[in-house]
Protein backbone atom coordinates (compact mmCIF):
# COMPACT_ATOMS: atom_id res chain seq x y z
CA UNK A 1 0.00 0.00 0.00
CA UNK A 2 1.25 3.46 -0.95
CA UNK A 3 0.36 6.53 1.13
CA UNK A 4 1.00 10.13 0.11
CA UNK A 5 1.82 12.65 2.84
CA UNK A 6 1.27 16.36 2.29
CA UNK A 7 -0.15 19.46 3.93
CA UNK A 8 -0.73 22.92 2.39
CA UNK A 9 1.29 24.37 5.27
CA UNK A 10 4.38 23.08 3.44
CA UNK A 11 3.97 26.03 1.06
CA UNK A 12 4.62 28.41 3.96
CA UNK A 13 8.27 27.26 3.98
CA UNK A 14 9.21 30.21 1.82
CA UNK A 15 12.47 32.19 2.02
CA UNK A 16 11.18 34.85 -0.37
CA UNK A 17 10.75 35.42 -4.12
CA UNK A 18 14.46 35.73 -4.88
CA UNK A 19 15.42 32.51 -3.07
CA UNK A 20 15.94 29.33 -5.13
CA UNK A 21 14.18 27.07 -2.61
CA UNK A 22 10.72 28.17 -3.71
CA UNK A 23 7.37 26.54 -2.87
CA UNK A 24 6.40 27.22 -6.49
CA UNK A 25 8.17 23.97 -7.43
CA UNK A 26 5.81 22.01 -5.20
CA UNK A 27 2.76 23.91 -6.46
CA UNK A 28 3.77 23.04 -10.02
CA UNK A 29 4.13 19.37 -9.12
CA UNK A 30 0.74 19.09 -7.43
CA UNK A 31 -0.95 20.91 -10.30
CA UNK A 32 0.80 18.68 -12.85
CA UNK A 33 -0.32 15.50 -11.11
CA UNK A 34 -3.88 16.82 -11.02
CA UNK A 35 -3.81 17.61 -14.73
CA UNK A 36 -2.39 14.16 -15.46
CA UNK A 37 -5.44 12.62 -13.78
CA UNK A 38 -3.66 11.59 -10.58
CA UNK A 39 -4.63 14.20 -7.98
CA UNK A 40 -2.89 13.72 -4.67
CA UNK A 41 -5.16 12.47 -1.90
CA UNK A 42 -2.75 12.76 0.97
CA UNK A 43 -2.68 11.98 4.63
CA UNK A 44 -2.01 15.28 6.38
CA UNK A 45 0.60 15.46 9.15
CA UNK A 46 0.68 17.57 12.26
CA UNK A 47 3.63 19.83 13.04
CA UNK A 48 6.11 18.07 15.27
CA UNK A 49 6.51 18.94 18.92
CA UNK A 50 9.51 20.53 20.50
CA UNK A 51 10.31 17.17 22.09
CA UNK A 52 10.43 15.54 18.65
CA UNK A 53 12.91 18.15 17.44
CA UNK A 54 15.10 17.68 20.49
CA UNK A 55 15.70 14.05 19.54
CA UNK A 56 18.23 15.35 17.00
CA UNK A 57 18.58 19.12 17.55
CA UNK A 58 20.06 20.95 20.51
CA UNK A 59 17.93 22.94 22.96
CA UNK A 60 19.91 26.08 22.19
CA UNK A 61 19.34 25.77 18.46
CA UNK A 62 15.59 25.12 18.69
CA UNK A 63 15.30 28.11 21.02
CA UNK A 64 17.22 30.25 18.51
CA UNK A 65 14.81 29.28 15.72
CA UNK A 66 11.82 30.06 17.92
CA UNK A 67 13.28 33.42 18.92
CA UNK A 68 14.07 34.36 15.32
CA UNK A 69 10.54 33.37 14.33
CA UNK A 70 9.17 35.75 16.95
CA UNK A 71 11.09 38.58 15.34
CA UNK A 72 13.86 38.74 17.89
CA UNK A 73 17.24 39.65 16.36
CA UNK A 74 19.60 36.83 15.44
CA UNK A 75 22.61 37.72 17.56
CA UNK A 76 24.99 35.10 16.17
CA UNK A 77 24.07 34.13 12.56
CA UNK A 78 27.31 32.23 12.05
CA UNK A 79 26.70 30.05 15.09
CA UNK A 80 23.12 29.03 14.28
CA UNK A 81 23.08 29.58 10.51
CA UNK A 82 20.01 31.81 10.74
CA UNK A 83 19.61 35.15 9.02
CA UNK A 84 22.11 34.21 6.32
CA UNK A 85 21.59 34.40 2.53
CA UNK A 86 20.98 30.63 2.45
CA UNK A 87 18.66 30.63 5.45
CA UNK A 88 17.02 34.03 5.84
CA UNK A 89 14.50 34.35 8.64
CA UNK A 90 10.85 34.70 7.61
CA UNK A 91 7.59 34.95 9.60
CA UNK A 92 6.21 31.50 10.43
CA UNK A 93 9.53 29.77 9.75
CA UNK A 94 9.45 27.59 12.85
CA UNK A 95 5.92 26.32 12.26
CA UNK A 96 6.44 25.74 8.54
CA UNK A 97 9.61 23.76 9.23
CA UNK A 98 7.82 21.73 11.89
CA UNK A 99 5.14 20.75 9.37
CA UNK A 100 7.80 19.43 6.99
CA UNK A 101 9.36 17.41 9.81
CA UNK A 102 5.89 16.21 10.78
CA UNK A 103 5.30 14.82 7.31
CA UNK A 104 8.48 12.77 7.28
CA UNK A 105 7.91 11.59 10.85
CA UNK A 106 4.37 10.53 9.93
CA UNK A 107 5.83 8.54 7.05
CA UNK A 108 8.16 6.69 9.42
CA UNK A 109 5.25 5.99 11.79
CA UNK A 110 3.12 4.59 8.96
CA UNK A 111 5.90 2.27 7.85
CA UNK A 112 6.79 1.07 11.33
CA UNK A 113 3.19 0.17 12.19
CA UNK A 114 2.56 -1.46 8.79
CA UNK A 115 -0.02 1.14 7.79
CA UNK A 116 1.84 1.49 4.50
CA UNK A 117 4.59 -0.29 2.63
CA UNK A 118 5.68 2.75 0.63
CA UNK A 119 5.30 6.39 1.64
CA UNK A 120 5.96 9.43 -0.53
CA UNK A 121 6.33 12.57 1.54
CA UNK A 122 5.69 15.46 -0.85
CA UNK A 123 8.08 17.77 0.92
CA UNK A 124 10.94 17.51 3.36
CA UNK A 125 14.37 16.19 2.49
CA UNK A 126 16.14 18.83 4.61
CA UNK A 127 19.38 16.90 4.72
CA UNK A 128 21.81 19.76 5.45
CA UNK A 129 20.39 20.87 8.81
CA UNK A 130 22.84 20.08 11.61
CA UNK A 131 22.22 19.35 15.26
CA UNK A 132 22.79 22.98 16.23
CA UNK A 133 22.73 24.92 12.96
CA UNK A 134 20.63 25.65 9.89
CA UNK A 135 22.43 25.05 6.62
CA UNK A 136 21.79 24.94 2.89
CA UNK A 137 18.11 26.04 2.95
CA UNK A 138 17.39 23.53 5.75
CA UNK A 139 16.14 24.65 9.18
CA UNK A 140 15.20 21.34 10.84
CA UNK A 141 16.41 17.93 9.69
CA UNK A 142 13.18 16.01 9.05
CA UNK A 143 15.09 12.98 7.78
CA UNK A 144 17.13 12.66 10.96
CA UNK A 145 14.04 13.04 13.17
CA UNK A 146 12.27 10.26 11.26
CA UNK A 147 15.33 8.00 11.33
CA UNK A 148 15.79 8.60 15.07
CA UNK A 149 12.14 7.62 15.60
CA UNK A 150 12.72 4.30 13.83
CA UNK A 151 15.95 3.68 15.76
CA UNK A 152 14.20 4.38 19.07
CA UNK A 153 11.70 1.68 18.10
CA UNK A 154 14.48 -0.86 17.58
CA UNK A 155 14.79 -0.70 13.80
CA UNK A 156 17.78 -0.43 11.49
CA UNK A 157 17.65 2.14 8.69
CA UNK A 158 19.43 2.64 5.39
CA UNK A 159 19.43 6.23 4.17
CA UNK A 160 19.98 6.82 0.44
CA UNK A 161 20.58 10.36 -0.81
CA UNK A 162 20.54 11.17 -4.54
CA UNK A 163 20.47 14.95 -4.13
CA UNK A 164 23.37 16.55 -6.01
CA UNK A 165 24.65 17.97 -2.71
CA UNK A 166 26.17 15.72 -0.07
CA UNK A 167 23.73 14.67 2.66
CA UNK A 168 26.02 16.05 5.33
CA UNK A 169 23.50 16.74 8.09
CA UNK A 170 22.13 13.20 8.19
CA UNK A 171 25.62 11.72 7.98
CA UNK A 172 26.98 13.90 10.79
CA UNK A 173 24.07 13.29 13.16
CA UNK A 174 24.46 9.51 12.80
CA UNK A 175 28.20 9.34 12.17
CA UNK A 176 28.87 6.92 15.04
CA UNK A 177 25.52 5.10 14.87
CA UNK A 178 25.84 1.42 13.86
CA UNK A 179 22.12 1.03 13.15
CA UNK A 180 22.15 3.61 10.33
CA UNK A 181 23.72 3.06 6.93
CA UNK A 182 24.04 6.28 4.94
CA UNK A 183 24.76 6.31 1.20
CA UNK A 184 25.16 9.61 -0.65
CA UNK A 185 25.88 10.03 -4.36
CA UNK A 186 26.65 13.67 -5.09
CA UNK A 187 28.84 16.08 -6.98
CA UNK A 188 32.23 16.18 -5.28
CA UNK A 189 32.56 18.62 -2.42
CA UNK A 190 35.77 19.83 -4.03
CA UNK A 191 33.52 21.81 -6.38
CA UNK A 192 30.16 22.13 -4.63
CA UNK A 193 28.47 22.97 -1.33
CA UNK A 194 28.77 21.73 1.41
CA UNK A 195 32.36 20.70 0.67
CA UNK A 196 32.07 17.30 2.37
CA UNK A 197 31.26 13.74 1.36
CA UNK A 198 34.65 12.31 0.44
CA UNK A 199 35.34 8.59 0.15
CA UNK A 200 37.33 8.50 3.40
CA UNK A 201 34.30 9.67 5.45
CA UNK A 202 33.31 6.19 6.58
CA UNK A 203 31.93 6.92 10.06
CA UNK A 204 33.51 6.58 13.48
CA UNK A 205 33.43 4.17 16.41
CA UNK A 206 30.65 1.61 15.89
CA UNK A 207 29.42 3.52 12.86
CA UNK A 208 32.66 2.93 10.95
CA UNK A 209 32.07 1.33 7.55
CA UNK A 210 28.43 2.39 7.60
CA UNK A 211 28.76 5.87 6.08
CA UNK A 212 29.28 5.71 2.31
CA UNK A 213 30.00 8.55 -0.09
CA UNK A 214 30.37 8.55 -3.87
CA UNK A 215 31.71 12.02 -4.80
CA UNK A 216 31.24 12.32 -8.55
CA UNK A 217 33.11 14.59 -10.93
CA UNK A 218 31.38 17.63 -12.43
CA UNK A 219 29.69 16.85 -15.77
CA UNK A 220 29.06 13.24 -14.81
CA UNK A 221 26.54 11.79 -17.26
CA UNK A 222 23.75 9.32 -16.64
CA UNK A 223 25.62 6.18 -17.72
CA UNK A 224 28.51 6.88 -15.35
CA UNK A 225 26.19 7.84 -12.50
CA UNK A 226 24.05 4.73 -12.89
CA UNK A 227 27.14 2.50 -12.98
CA UNK A 228 28.30 3.94 -9.67
CA UNK A 229 24.81 3.63 -8.20
CA UNK A 230 24.48 -0.01 -9.24
CA UNK A 231 27.98 -0.87 -8.01
CA UNK A 232 27.52 0.56 -4.52
CA UNK A 233 23.87 0.66 -3.45
CA UNK A 234 22.68 -2.95 -3.84
CA UNK A 235 25.94 -4.32 -2.44
CA UNK A 236 25.66 -2.08 0.62
CA UNK A 237 22.01 -2.92 1.19
CA UNK A 238 22.68 -6.65 0.75
CA UNK A 239 25.33 -6.46 3.46
CA UNK A 240 23.39 -4.22 5.88
CA UNK A 241 19.88 -5.69 5.40
CA UNK A 242 17.97 -2.72 6.87
CA UNK A 243 14.48 -2.86 8.27
CA UNK A 244 13.61 0.34 6.41
CA UNK A 245 14.93 2.40 3.52
CA UNK A 246 14.67 6.21 3.54
CA UNK A 247 15.35 7.97 0.21
CA UNK A 248 16.03 11.68 -0.23
CA UNK A 249 14.99 12.22 -3.85
CA UNK A 250 16.44 15.62 -4.65
CA UNK A 251 16.10 16.61 -8.31
CA UNK A 252 19.14 18.87 -8.62
CA UNK A 253 21.45 16.34 -10.28
CA UNK A 254 19.55 17.11 -13.49
CA UNK A 255 21.53 18.60 -16.36
CA UNK A 256 19.48 21.80 -16.29
CA UNK A 257 19.91 22.61 -12.63
CA UNK A 258 21.48 26.05 -12.12
CA UNK A 259 23.25 25.28 -8.83
CA UNK A 260 25.28 22.20 -9.81
CA UNK A 261 26.99 20.42 -12.69
CA UNK A 262 25.85 16.80 -12.91
CA UNK A 263 24.09 15.81 -16.12
CA UNK A 264 21.29 13.40 -15.30
CA UNK A 265 18.23 13.32 -17.55
CA UNK A 266 14.62 12.67 -16.64
CA UNK A 267 15.08 9.19 -18.12
CA UNK A 268 17.94 8.55 -15.67
CA UNK A 269 15.82 9.71 -12.75
CA UNK A 270 13.02 7.34 -13.73
CA UNK A 271 15.55 4.51 -13.76
CA UNK A 272 16.85 5.55 -10.34
CA UNK A 273 13.35 5.55 -8.86
CA UNK A 274 12.63 2.12 -10.32
CA UNK A 275 15.85 0.75 -8.85
CA UNK A 276 15.09 2.24 -5.43
CA UNK A 277 11.77 0.38 -5.39
CA UNK A 278 13.46 -2.79 -6.63
CA UNK A 279 16.10 -2.62 -3.90
CA UNK A 280 13.50 -1.89 -1.24
CA UNK A 281 11.58 -5.00 -2.30
CA UNK A 282 14.74 -7.11 -2.33
CA UNK A 283 16.43 -5.95 0.87
CA UNK A 284 13.82 -4.57 3.29
CA UNK A 285 10.48 -6.11 2.35
CA UNK A 286 9.50 -3.10 0.28
CA UNK A 287 9.36 -0.71 3.22
CA UNK A 288 10.58 2.63 1.90
CA UNK A 289 9.98 6.29 2.63
CA UNK A 290 10.67 8.86 -0.10
CA UNK A 291 11.03 12.57 0.51
CA UNK A 292 11.65 15.40 -1.90
CA UNK A 293 14.69 17.68 -1.55
CA UNK A 294 16.71 20.05 -3.72
CA UNK A 295 16.05 20.98 -7.32
CA UNK A 296 15.96 24.51 -8.68
CA UNK A 297 15.10 24.32 -12.38
CA UNK A 298 11.38 24.81 -13.00
CA UNK A 299 11.73 23.16 -16.41
CA UNK A 300 12.78 19.82 -14.92
CA UNK A 301 11.85 19.58 -11.22
CA UNK A 302 8.06 19.13 -11.61
CA UNK A 303 8.65 16.49 -14.28
CA UNK A 304 11.18 14.59 -12.16
CA UNK A 305 9.00 14.53 -9.07
CA UNK A 306 5.97 13.62 -11.17
CA UNK A 307 8.00 10.66 -12.45
CA UNK A 308 8.77 9.73 -8.85
CA UNK A 309 5.09 9.85 -7.93
CA UNK A 310 3.94 7.94 -11.01
CA UNK A 311 6.63 5.29 -10.59
CA UNK A 312 5.80 4.71 -6.92
CA UNK A 313 2.08 4.39 -7.67
CA UNK A 314 2.60 2.25 -10.76
CA UNK A 315 0.83 4.75 -13.01
CA UNK A 316 1.71 5.01 -16.69
CA UNK A 317 3.99 7.87 -17.67
CA UNK A 318 2.42 10.24 -20.17
CA UNK A 319 4.63 11.21 -23.08
CA UNK A 320 3.27 14.78 -23.29
CA UNK A 321 2.64 17.34 -20.58
CA UNK A 322 -0.91 18.72 -20.42
CA UNK A 323 -1.18 21.85 -22.56
CA UNK A 324 -3.36 23.58 -19.97
CA UNK A 325 -0.70 23.05 -17.28
CA UNK A 326 2.06 24.37 -19.53
CA UNK A 327 0.09 27.45 -20.52
CA UNK A 328 -0.89 28.26 -16.95
CA UNK A 329 2.65 28.06 -15.60
CA UNK A 330 4.29 29.71 -18.57
CA UNK A 331 2.05 32.71 -18.07
CA UNK A 332 2.66 32.77 -14.32
CA UNK A 333 6.45 32.35 -14.51
CA UNK A 334 7.18 34.02 -17.82
CA UNK A 335 9.22 31.09 -19.11
CA UNK A 336 8.81 28.45 -21.80
CA UNK A 337 8.23 24.94 -20.45
CA UNK A 338 8.90 21.66 -22.27
CA UNK A 339 6.04 19.87 -23.98
CA UNK A 340 7.28 16.34 -23.19
CA UNK A 341 7.59 14.52 -19.89
CA UNK A 342 11.05 13.27 -20.81
CA UNK A 343 14.09 15.17 -22.02
CA UNK A 344 15.04 15.19 -25.71
CA UNK A 345 17.92 13.03 -26.87
CA UNK A 346 20.49 14.48 -26.77
CA UNK A 347 19.51 16.64 -23.82
CA UNK A 348 22.67 18.80 -23.85
CA UNK A 349 25.77 19.40 -26.00
CA UNK A 350 28.58 16.81 -26.11
CA UNK A 351 30.72 16.70 -22.97
CA UNK A 352 34.49 17.15 -23.37
CA UNK A 353 36.59 14.56 -21.52
CA UNK A 354 33.58 12.32 -20.96
CA UNK A 355 35.69 9.15 -20.90
CA UNK A 356 38.13 10.70 -18.42
CA UNK A 357 35.19 11.70 -16.19
CA UNK A 358 33.74 8.20 -16.36
CA UNK A 359 37.14 6.68 -15.54
CA UNK A 360 37.52 9.02 -12.57
CA UNK A 361 34.11 8.01 -11.23
CA UNK A 362 34.91 4.35 -11.70
CA UNK A 363 38.12 4.84 -9.72
CA UNK A 364 36.25 6.63 -6.93
CA UNK A 365 33.69 3.83 -6.74
CA UNK A 366 36.39 1.16 -6.59
CA UNK A 367 38.26 3.07 -3.87
CA UNK A 368 35.11 3.24 -1.77
CA UNK A 369 34.31 -0.46 -2.14
CA UNK A 370 37.91 -1.46 -1.41
CA UNK A 371 37.94 0.66 1.74
CA UNK A 372 34.73 -0.97 2.99
CA UNK A 373 35.81 -4.59 2.69
CA UNK A 374 37.64 -4.79 6.05
CA UNK A 375 34.61 -3.38 7.87
CA UNK A 376 32.07 -5.51 6.07
CA UNK A 377 33.87 -8.82 5.75
CA UNK A 378 36.98 -8.61 7.95
CA UNK A 379 40.58 -8.63 6.77
CA UNK A 380 41.10 -9.95 3.27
Amino acid sequence: MVIDVYDPNYLAYDFGPAHPFSPVRLEMLLDLLHELGHPVGPMAPQPVSREDLLTVHSEEYVSAVEEADRGEPVTDPDRFGLGTPDNPVFPGMDQAARYLVGGTLLGAHLLFYDKAQTVIQLGGGMHHAQRDRASGFCVYNDLAVAIRYLLDHGATVAYLDIDVHHGDGVQTIFYDEPSVLTISLHESGQYLFPGTGEVHELGKLHGRGRKLNVPLAPFTEADSYLRAFSAVVPQALAWFRPDFLVVQAGADAHAGDPLADLLLTTQAFETLFQRCLEYADKFCRGRVLFTLGGGYDVHSVPRIWALLYLTIHGHPVASELPASWRQRWQERLGVDLPAAMHDPNPAYPPVPLREEIADHNRSITNRLLDSLMPYWYGSV
